[in-house]
This record gives C-alpha cells, structure tokens and sequence, in this order.
C-alpha cells in the first residue's frame, strides 16, 4: 500500500503542527547532502538487485518510543519535551493526540508500518475490564489513522512486564493469577491484530526468566511458556488471525536469565516443543549485545534456519550492561542485517523496526525526526553493501574456496564411517600449508571495499 501524498498536520486531526520545521514528507536529497532534514543515503524507489528500496526495507516505527518514551531512566525523570502542548497526560485524549502526531511523524518520513503493545495506546484505568474498553475506544481511531495515511500494522504485542503482578515473570510466572493475566491481554491483542490487520504478532517475554535459580522449577516454567505459546496459536487459528507470529530472544535484563536468551537458544525451545512450524525470530541488535553476540550472528542463525522473520534496528552503548536503545547508526552492523536478510529472501511478512529512543539530551520533538533519518539511512548504507557484495560475487568466492578442501568427496558424507576416515587420516600432517589458508582479513577487507563503493 503506497503513502499518500500532500497530507498535512490537519490531515491527522492534530490542532497544531508537532514538527513546524518539517515543511513537507522527507525525501531523498542525494548521497551524503548536508541537509539535516533529508535522506542522505536511503532513496526510496531506487532499484537494488531488482527491488525498489523501499521493498527490502520495510521501515516500521514504534509507537513506545515514537510517542510515548518520555526519556526517564531509573537515574532520573524524563526529559522529553511533549510532541503537543498538554499531550502529556493519562486521560483518554492524550493518548489520542499523541497517536495522531505520530502517525503524522511517521507519515513525513515515510515509514509505511507501525508497532505497539496494549499500553502504547489507551489509558490502563483500574483493571483489564477498563483496560480493554479503552483499547476498544482506541480501535476506530487507529483504523481511521491506518486509512488516512495508508500506514499497516507492522506488528501488535502486548505488555507483560510492566505490571506489578509481572515482577516474577508472566508465561513463566510461580503465580497462576499471572499466568491467566498474560493470557487475557494476549487474547485480546490477538483479536484487536486481526481487526486492523497486523502483519505479525510478537511475543516478547520481557520477564520471562529467573532471577534466582535456587527457588526456580525451571523445566515446569518452561512448559508452561510453551502451552502458553501453544494456546495463542490455537486461538489465533479459532479466530482466523492469520498474522506471522514472532519470537523475540534476548538474554537478561531486568532477569537474571531468559529463556529466549539468544536465535540458537529460542530454536532450540521451539524443536524441543514442537513449535518450530508456527513461529520465526524478531531480532534485536541491542539483545544480541546482551547476549555477548554480533547481530550478524544472530540474523545469519535464524537466516540458515529459515527462521529470519523481524528485525529490531537500533543498537546498544559500548561498556553497558543494559538495554540502551540507540537508533542503529553503524554502517556495519546494517551490513551483516540487510546481508542475511537478502540472503534470507527477505522479510517476507516481517518488517524492520525502529525499537529504539533518543538520548536524554535529545529532547526536542524533532529530535524525533533526526534519529529516524540516521537509523533509515544507517540501513539503506547496511542494504546498498550487502547488495553491492552479494551481486560481485567475491565474498562467496571466498566461501566457496575455503570449502573446496575435498567435501565434495565421500569422507564428508552420510556413507562414510571411521575406518574409511581413519585410513585417509593417517595421511594427513599435523602442519598446515600456506596453499590453505582462510584469507579471513581479506573477505573482511572485501565488506569494507564494498562499503567505500556503496555510496559512490
């Protein structure tokens, strides 16, 4: 679905422009303008290996940071000026008008997906009962929003972490109160994805975890996030939600251990359960940090596994122990994303999200716009190499030859057996010869090649 055109603030029903220094959409404004206010490397309908960019980067924003993150952290209240003058509240219209502006944010920089949990977008008031009514209030307005500016639902989800109930975990909590919880919220945002048609459903179990294994039944709190997982496909199949259901891995913080600590890990649970035909992986680069991984790792994992469903773009402050959330503003890391990505066949139903917030001294409402541009075109650079890699060939030249070292004999197949191994192995010398060397510098040296390329 394309983004309409010559749309305004008013077009939003905003009763005053949140962003007076954005004259008109964000466009491209060639290779490395100067221009703070236009894309300087992410050119929309530029063709790359036979797809308009846009195409291979389905750029969502969200809606926790995009309208609602006040810039707090537990150092310190929030710094963040309000998008619209007494758009701060808890009441019912502040949280519309802080909707409406950011669909507007979304619509000048040309984002056609969106993201939210249940709490982005209604006031919690009392108790679920009072909740959900709120969220039902909120439907119509999010659907006419949807229809203005032709921006889809990228993915719903919903919060189980934040509650106080949630402090021992949800899915995986000791306490069945919060079990059923978890599960009322999940029903009903499974329900709400399919009235205004999310593409995907993710399921991040913030708290999902132990914080003190001596009091843990780790293998009861793993079965029950499995039926709890089991239970939601089962609904959204009885409710014919046909959405992408995603799981998003990260390894610690605010628990000591999760269970879908890493790509390989959530995989493994997903065998070990039976549930690898339903579900693919959202990553994060700020949790493969966590997890000690390069995000390339992590995306290169669910890429080979066929597994690779959403990325979350943003990235993590070098020496923190915590999850930071800096919009994504290195080339190489975008590389080693958009190159399993490609690798991948795309993202099929996923999206690449923007699950990630300004710095406390960015507090400025169009901040907000800066720090799109810089993940947006952060990617687009991480997009325009790896296409750049991938159609010369060279790095898979690299692969190609370090795996020529005589697999494609028998010894490395499904027939051979020691004694055949053994009797070539006696020939082998303890030495290894300068004919076999991995040139690994050199095929890092081929990604950065391709990077001083990209732009030119």
């Amino acid at each position: 679905m394309a983004i309409q055109k010559g749309l305004t603030w008013k077009s939003f029903g905003l009763r005053a422009d949140p962003f007076p220094e954005v004259s008109g959409q964000i466009e491209f404004g060639g290779i490395g303008c100067e221009n703070p206010l236009a894309f300087a490397c992410y050119n929309p309908e530029a063709k790359i290996l036979g797809k308009e960019m846009h195409e291979h980067l389905p750029f969502c924003g969200a809606a926790w940071h995009g309208k609602e993150n006040q810039l707090n952290d537990m150092f310190g209240a929030g710094t963040s000026l309000p998008i619209l003058h007494g758009s701060d509240g808890e009441s019912f219209g502040s949280y519309e008008i802080r909707l409406r502006a950011f669909f507007y944010m979304l619509y000048l920089l040309q984002i056609k997906y969106w993201a939210w949990h249940d709490c982005d977008v209604a006031p919690k008031g009392g108790n679920l009962t009072e909740f959900h009514e709120n969220i039902d209030r909120m439907v119509p307005i999010i659907l006419e929003l949807q229809k203005i500016s032709c921006i889809e639902c990228g993915w719903t989800t919903q919060n189980l972490f934040s509650f106080p109930i949630y402090c021992e975990g949800a899915a995986t909590s000791p306490f069945v109160s919060a079990f059923a919880l978890a599960a009322a919220q999940t029903k009903k945002m499974l329900e709400v994805g399919k009235i205004i048609g999310a593409r995907n459903h993710v399921f991040w179990g913030g708290r999902e975890g132990y914080n003190q294994l001596l009091t843990t039944a780790m293998k009861e709190e793993r079965g029950h996030l499995a039926n709890f997982l089991r239970m939601a496909v089962s609904y959204a199949e009885e409710i014919a939600f046909d959405a992408q259901f995603l799981i998003e891995p990260k390894p610690m913080e605010p628990t000591t251990h999760q269970y879908d600590a890493s790509a390989e890990i959530c995989l493994g649970f997903l065998r070990e359960f039976e549930l690898s035909e339903y579900f693919k992986l959202n990553l994060e680069t700020n949790h493969a940090t966590l997890a000690g991984l390069p995000m390339f790792h992590e995306c290169m994992v669910a890429c080979e596994a066929g597994k690779l469903g959403g990325i979350d773009a943003n990235e993590g402050t070098f020496g923190n122990g915590w999850d930071t959330d800096e919009f994504l503003g290195d080339p190489l890391t975008a590389f080693g994303i958009m190159y399993s990505v490609i690798k991948a066949g795309g993202l099929g139903r996923g999206v690449i999200n923007f699950d990630a917030k300004r710095r406390r001294g960015s507090f400025a409402p169009i901040d907000h716009i800066y720090a799109h541009i810089l993940g947006m075109d952060t990617m687009a650079m991480g997009l325009r190499t790896a296409a750049l890699v991938i159609q010369e060939g060279s790095l898979t030249n690299e692969i190609i030859s370090r795996y020529s070292q005589g697999w494609d004999l028998a010894f490395g197949s499904d027939e051979a057996d020691f004694k055949t191994l053994a009797t070539e192995g006696y020939g082998v010398p303890f030495e290894v010869t300068a004919e076999k060397s991995s040139h690994h510098e050199r095929a890092r040296s081929v990604v950065l090649r391709a990077l001083m390329r990209a732009t030119l």
